[in-house]
């Protein structure tokens, strides 16, 4: 039987060119089909998933398979952002809590080619540095150093997944703290950037005046001579 392979947005797979042209020649019910993917993807709304389907061409039955979500869509979904950061070496988008690295390291380690929690917590932190996210105020490299060191053997050892809401709000408030400084930054470099185009403009502007001028002169007819007067 012919296994199909699909990346869908969890809880909303809709029909489009792709999904028809791979189920279309296995002759199932399309409009079925994206009905129970989307039921068996209903917990993961607002990610992306991959989907495998098992088709069996002669009686037309499937059987959907439903993995886990990347784990950068897992970590977009505990801060409720719907990207990491374009720049990540100088642009955060989110701060995570160690509880939170130890979830999602919790959902994906079946998949991970990690031989305990902790490397798969490692792991997880390594995807916060693609996407620009902190975890506990502190950049992911610097928490992988301290996972090492055993900093935090004791919420690894607990599988700790429960964030308190005042530690929650500290973190709330440092990233809030950096991301003004990041929009302040990002205002700045505009403003900068828009006087440096005006200044050129300008530059462009004042080159361009006496070479008109010139124009103007060589266009402009000199006067007839009148011919001499025959005495």
């Amino acid at each position: 039987m012919p296994i199909i392979k699909l990346i869908v947005e969890g809880g909303a797979m809709k029909p489009g060119p792709t999904v028809a042209q791979q189920l279309g020649p296995m002759g199932v019910n399309l409009g079925k089909v994206i009905e129970d993917v989307n039921k068996e993807t209903q917990g993961f709304k607002g990610m992306k998933v991959p989907v495998e389907l098992d088709v069996d061409s002669k009686t037309k039955n499937y059987k959907i398979k439903v993995y886990s979500p990347p784990v950068s869509e897992l970590i977009k979904k505990e801060l409720k952002i719907d990207k990491g950061s374009g720049r990540p070496s100088d642009t955060k988008a989110g701060n995570l809590s160690i509880e939170q690295t130890i979830l999602i390291a919790k959902t994906k380690m079946p998949g991970m080619l990690a031989k305990d929690l902790k490397a798969a917590v490692k792991l997880v932190a390594g995807s916060c540095v693609s996407i620009g996210v902190l975890i506990e105020s502190k950049s992911p490299q610097e928490v992988i150093a301290e996972i090492n060191s055993g900093n935090y053997d004791s919420e690894i050892n607990q599988e700790k997944t429960e964030v308190s809401q005042e530690k929650r709000k500290e973190l709330d408030n440092y990233f809030n703290e950096i991301k003004s400084k990041q929009e302040a930054l990002a205002k700045a470099a505009e403003e900068a950037k828009a006087a440096e185009e005006a200044a050129k403009a300008e530059a462009t502007t004042t080159v361009a005046k006496p070479e008109e001028k010139k124009e103007e002169k060589k266009e402009e007819k000199k006067p007839e001579k009148k011919p001499a007067s025959k005495k």
